[in-house]
């Protein structure tokens, strides 16, 4: 995904190094994007094979290909080995979610914290512009958040981020990203920011209902998501919190490949003596992500659902995208979560070297100005609409 908005803009990104530990893969993905007339102009976009976990080896692909602009969309696992080769190399690094340790589910908050903003200061010093989770959520609900507090209210009592998936892969279970990484979202501790400090639930615990845009109404769950953990620090909001959709058969599955053990991190040995970790099985076993793309239909509904004050008055708003599968499959071949996740990096990666976002310092998506991001997203693919008691209209009218 990340791929093809890059080539759709090598005008201003130039060339494009593609790099993971299977070059086949990142040839297919060169493949498809070249099948798809996707480079705007003639240039360069190459496949590279790399261990990412090896810093010595990403710093020295990094200068081989003479990067300014590191996207990083491998595993969560990745993002504090590659972000070590950026600074040491000076050049820009994106990303699109917290830094995850292997052994470890659901850390003491606030999760950046404990691994990105320890180089806060590296990066100031040195001039390296760090964008930590710019993809969707995290990263344009963090924009979002952040024009609410701009321009839409005087004080913000509570932001709830809602994510909803109201698409149909056709499988009998399947996880739209890696399952290794979104099961470990829902088996720790739920931590959400209300009355300004952090409040732990289980998973599935606590349930809402909305009718949203487009997608009618839809079931939602308070889960724990990176976005709350930058949002509490930067703006002053008693009350942050994620809530995502699940179907009762998710839920179901879920809870029984929990229940019996299927879902942990941890290795155990087989009567045979081999170890293996059970997650990771699992992970084995269900259909890879990519696969799901050319029969998923249906859409997406991300957004923030933010309440205050303005000018004195009680005011509530939500500020939203809705994105389709099958649109999203004929211009990118990929499914509609990879595109609302892969869309922003590329956009902050043209505010990057357009200078509007190259801030020479770590950063979140709130730090940085709201505008020319969601600007840039409404041309390239991601339209942002705000409902409130004047209507549902595209954010900027």
């Amino acid at each position: 995904m990340v791929a093809h908005k890059c080539a759709q803009h090598n005008d201003e990104l130039g060339r494009i190094a593609i790099a993971s530990r299977n070059i086949s893969k990142c040839q297919a993905i060169i493949d498809s994007v070249q099948a798809k007339g996707g480079l705007k102009q003639p240039g360069e976009i190459k496949a590279y094979a790399l261990n990412a976990l090896d810093v010595e080896a990403t710093k020295a692909l990094i200068r081989e290909t003479e990067s300014q602009i590191v996207i990083n969309v491998g595993s969560a696992f990745l993002n504090m080995s590659v972000l070590r080769a950026c600074i040491d190399t000076g050049v820009a690094y994106l990303d699109t979610a917290i830094h995850e340790d292997p052994s470890k589910i659901c850390e003491t908050p606030p999760w950046y914290g404990n691994y990105e903003w320890k180089h806060l200061a590296e990066c100031q010093e040195k001039g390296v512009t760090a964008i930590l989770g710019v993809g969707f959520d995290p990263g344009v609900v963090n924009s979002y958040a952040a024009l609410a507090q701009q321009q839409y209210f005087d004080k913000i009592e509570s932001i709830d981020i809602l994510d909803v998936n109201a698409g149909s892969h056709g499988k009998y279970f399947a996880t739209n990203f890696d399952p290794e990484i979104n099961f470990r979202e829902f088996t720790g501790t739920v931590y959400s920011w209300q009355n300004s400090q952090w409040v732990s639930n289980r998973m599935f615990e606590v349930k809402r209902t909305d009718d949203l845009p487009v997608v009618g109404e839809q079931n939602l769950y308070l889960t724990g998501h990176d976005e709350v953990h930058s949002l509490s620090k930067h703006l002053d909001v008693p009350n942050v919190r994620f809530w995502m959709s699940f179907g009762d058969h998710y839920i179901n599955v879920f809870t029984v490949l929990k229940n019996l053990g299927l879902l942990s991190e941890q290795p155990v040995k087989t009567a045979e003596g081999l170890e293996v970790v059970p997650l990771k099985v699992v992970k084995a076993v269900l259909p890879d992500p990519a696969s799901l793309a050319p029969g998923y239909t249906g859409k997406t509904c991300i957004g923030d659902l933010v309440k205050g004050t303005k000018d004195g008055q009680p005011r509530e708003l939500f500020i939203y995208n809705v994105a389709d599968h099958e649109e999203a499959f004929a211009e990118t071949d990929s499914q509609g979560i990879s595109y609302t996740a892969g869309v922003p990096p590329v956009a902050a990666a043209l505010l990057v070297a357009r200078g509007e976002w190259d801030a020479k310092r770590m950063v979140n998506v709130e730090e940085l100005p709201a505008e020319p991001f969601l600007k840039l997203l409404d041309v390239m693919g991601l339209p942002t609409r705000i409902k409130d008691e004047h209507g549902d209209r595209p954010w900027d009218q």
